[in-house]
């Protein structure tokens, strides 16, 4: 094999071995050098055949290899199957600096916002394009299964690739949600995977995916799940009074938290060879009947809550290359959402509400390569969102927003920098009522990392981004609280971290990867409920002020021993996010609500021979429930400890997985959010066959 073909082979498998040697090998990409030293004897073990010579240095100039500019964290398919988890909430939660809203249950609602910004900051974002709820701001990452998921990546500030819709730039933080991608092996034109579910609360959950290859260009997938659950569970309640002594302590069931529902989803993915492209057709249906358990105040139990959900939408996308420098995406979606809540309970206002949602997404995204190590991107997108009630007076309002976006990479030696303009340009009408004001606004970010060491991959990267967020219909609309004159709620956000990655071919220590940030978030005009009026009537104003510091550790490491491969994660966060809205205030200062100074999160895993033992522990430190950091409002700590095992059989050529699950090992009683107690121990059982 001459030495040109040797140059190509090593270029392209990019095996990497950090042993000391005489001979060494330079690939340049970027002009960033990567050092790979070569052991002789593993040379002509791997490489070297009789004939060949071998240089002492070889240099190979290779094309560009995209590297996040801050990266991601990410959980990939083998990390999700890990978890003893249902939903995509239940994941997130061992991601460093997320705060997980969670009002029990399986039926229970479920929401994040990540480092103490809000909810309405976090952008969803399911196969590139964007979860939406104009209502609210607020997406139930409790109704989004694990099932058809196949990688959740997290990112603060935004996504570091330019090549994106001009709405992924509109966020403080984004979650991505990747559905499964059908893919077979050699000879196999269909896959089919089935599997059940069951456990505490009365859960049975089967659920079916089928995968058919048309051609090497065509293929077309189906996911179906159906969950059923009692959702009840013993409690325990224990409350004291101003005083400190004990005025309710008793076990209970909690009850009216059931759920049925199904969830049905298709795809169509195609390639476009000529073009270096792909494209995507991707059909969602969610539909549910759940209790809502409510609050239990002064021992007393509210049950006459019930939601029915309908959430559907159809959304395609299309990538493509126009040119060898210029490349294309399009995206575009319909939804539909549709909520009933009725409230029976006769202690409280009856009510039967009925709303229906509509939106509409486009969105055209360019990238262009200038120069090997520079990028520029172009991106526009409109929605229309329009929202209806059977309430009285109701308004109807209807928001035509378009954002547009500048972005540049730009990749040299060992700098690597990301900066981006965002234009948003919001319109509504209403049939009755007074509007918003149109509004426009330019938002900046600014990312950078450097690589400190030229032959460790040891990286200090910083980024300033600031954004908003509109004001949701129930902000500006909602009965006898919203405010039409609302303007929107900004963020700064300031980070500066530093990762280190290493990877070891010997020994029993195969992999590190840790990432330290330190980060200062500030949020202005702030949307909250004020009361007004001598019947303490509520109404929404912009007035708080919060500022947020807080540091996120997160540590990853896999050993192999034997035949024994073992892989942890452990994750860390700090924050002080002290409201400073008004200095007469008596909570001025003061910690904001559920948010804890400290929290983490631990996952193990360890495999061998088809087994798989799993344990993972999440903490939540002391809070507080209402925004005066007094005694009355503290609340205590909790954590959890769940254990999994599971065996993958092999029988003829279908895989065969059984898993056990103990959740809540240590039966602790806890609450995420005050007076909505969670399950004590419980228990899951499953079962799946791939064909």
């Amino acid at each position: 094999m001459p030495v040109v073909m040797l140059a190509i082979n090593l270029f392209f498998s990019l095996n990497v071995y950090t042993q000391e040697s005489k001979s060494s090998i330079t690939i340049i990409n970027n002009g960033v050098d990567s050092l790979l030293l070569l052991r002789e004897r593993e040379v002509a073990d791997s490489l070297y055949q009789p004939g060949d010579i071998l240089l002492e240095d070889i240099i190979v100039i290779g094309k560009k290899i995209e590297k996040d500019v801050i990266p991601a964290q990410v959980m990939t398919l083998q990390d999700i199957q890990r978890l003893n988890a249902l939903s995509v909430a239940d994941a997130i939660r061992y991601f460093s600096g997320v705060q997980l809203k969670d009002y029990g249950g399986i039926a229970g609602l479920k929401t994040i916002n990540i480092r103490s910004m809000g909810t309405n900051h976090m952008g969803v974002f399911y196969n590139g394009i964007q979860l939406g709820n104009a209502q609210n701001g607020q997406v139930d990452l409790g109704k989004y299964s694990l099932d058809n998921i196949e990688e959740i990546s997290l990112y603060n500030g935004q996504k570091s690739n330019v090549f994106q819709s001009a709405r992924e730039f509109g966020s403080a933080g984004t979650i991505y949600l990747q559905s499964r991608v059908p893919k077979f092996e050699d000879g196999k034109t269909h896959n089919f995977r089935a599997s059940l579910r069951t456990g505490s609360f009365g859960l049975v959950n089967p659920a079916i995916l089928m995968e058919q290859k048309i051609n090497d260009d065509l293929s077309v997938s189906f996911n179906g799940e159906w969950t059923n659950a009692t959702g009840r569970y013993k409690f325990r309640y224990r409350r004291l009074d101003v005083l400190g002594d004990v005025a309710y302590d008793t076990i209970a069931i909690r009850r009216n938290g059931d759920i049925n529902a199904t969830r049905l989803e298709a795809s169509l993915d195609g390639k476009l060879p000529s073009h270096d492209g792909k494209w995507k057709i991707h059909a969602y249906n969610y539909n549910s009947e759940r209790g809502v358990p409510g609050a239990i105040v002064n021992n007393v139990w509210r049950n006459g809550e019930r939601i029915w959900d309908v959430n559907s939408f159809l959304q395609g996308s299309a990538e493509m290359n126009i040119s060898k420098r210029y490349r294309t995406r399009l995206n575009i979606k319909y939804a539909a959402d549709q909520t009933h809540y009725i409230n029976n309970d006769y202690r409280l206002i009856t009510i039967d509400n009925l709303y229906k949602q509509k939106e509409i997404y486009l969105s055209s995204a360019n990238v262009y390569n200038l120069k090997e190590n520079w990028d520029i991107s172009a991106s526009y997108d409109f929605q229309w969102n329009r929202l209806e009630a059977n309430l009285r007076d109701f308004p109807f309002p209807e928001r035509f927003t378009h954002w547009t976006s500048l972005a540049t990479s730009y990749q040299h030696d060992r700098f690597r920098a990301q900066a981006s303009l965002l234009g948003t340009f919001i319109n509504e009408t209403v049939e009755r009522f007074a509007k918003p004001p149109s509004k426009s606004e330019f938002t900046p970010a600014l990312f950078s990392s450097y690589r400190i060491l030229r032959y460790e991959s040891l990286w200090i990267q910083a980024f300033y981004k600031k954004i908003f967020r509109m004001p949701t219909f129930n902000d500006l609309y909602y009965t006898d609280m919203g405010n039409a004159n609302l303007k929107p709620e900004y963020v700064t956000q300031y980070n500066i971290g530093i990762n280190y990655t290493k990877d070891f071919k010997h020994g029993f220590y195969r992999h590190l990867n840790l990432q330290v940030d330190a980060y200062y978030n500030e949020v202005t005009d702030k949307i909250i409920a004020y009361p007004k009026g001598q019947q303490f009537r509520w109404t929404m104003l912009n007035l708080g002020e919060v500022e947020i510091k807080g540091i996120d550790v997160s540590a990853m490491n896999t050993f192999q021993i034997g035949e024994v491969t073992i892989n942890s994660k452990l994750q860390y966060t700090y924050q002080k996010a002290q409201d400073f809205t008004n200095p007469a205030d008596t909570y001025y200062g003061d910690q904001i609500p559920y948010i804890p100074w400290h929290s983490g999160s631990f996952i193990g895993g360890a495999d061998w021979k088809g087994w798989s033992f799993n344990y993972s522990f999440i903490y939540v430190g002391e809070r507080y429930n209402q925004q005066e950091n007094i005694r009355y409002n503290h609340t205590q700590p909790w954590y959890t400890n769940d254990l999994s095992l599971a065996k993958v059989l092999k029988l003829k050529k279908n895989l065969i997985k059984i898993s056990c699950e103990v959740n809540n090992v240590l039966n602790q009683d806890y609450d995420v959010i005050l007076n909505y107690p969670m399950p004590l121990r419980n228990y899951r059982v499953s079962m799946s066959i791939e064909i």
